[in-house]
């Protein structure tokens, strides 16, 4: 079945719009939409990818160049308000009996971090970053994304990826941008 959502899920505590959806995300975000109790069945029913941006960051530290991905000292990192949200995500999550399946996440430590806090694990995903030659911002550098953004969770679960708001904002054309935090 062919489904797409798009929710602000726990928006009030991300500090970014989640974006929903089923595997079938070339359909129009608006097409579909569920909300409320709805939403929330059919997210406990999984076959849902969740896109989360990572949580509020610690601006007095910023990206070193080269970031090397190991290394969090060379990168911007979550903030004590960042930890605090993604841990109050996680248990509501937990308590509204989201299954949760494989959890990817951009191999930044701030996205790592996040989706840990959330969801206890997370793989880290190159797939989640925007590579290639356009312009930063542009939707045809997220083509890996684009391939995992399509790809079926497993039968009753839902997938989450915790990555960055480019890709987010790209791929949704149209989305208001958000601040960098």
């Amino acid at each position: 079945m062919r489904r797409s959502i798009a929710a602000t899920v726990l928006s009030g505590l991300f500090g970014a719009n989640p974006f929903v959806a089923s595997p079938a995300a070339a359909q129009p975000a608006g097409s579909g939409s569920l909300q409320g109790a709805a939403l929330l069945a059919a997210l406990r029913a999984g076959g849902y990818i969740i896109y989360f941006r990572h949580a509020d960051t610690d601006h007095s530290r910023e990206d070193q160049r080269p970031v090397h991905l190991d290394d969090c000292s060379t990168q911007r990192v979550l903030s004590e308000k960042g930890r605090r949200n993604s841990r109050a995500i996680g248990e509501v999550i937990h308590a509204l009996d989201v299954p949760i399946g494989s959890v990817l996440a951009s191999p930044l430590c701030r996205t790592v971090e996040t989706a840990v806090l959330v969801f206890g694990y997370a793989e880290k995903s190159m797939a989640t970053r925007e590579v290639g030659a356009e312009p930063v911002g542009s939707p045809g550098r997220y083509a890996a994304l684009r391939a995992l953004l399509s790809t079926a969770p497993s039968a009753g679960k839902n997938t989450a990826i915790v990555g960055h708001g480019y890709p987010y904002y790209a791929l949704r054309a149209g989305a208001h941008r958000m601040p960098t935090g």
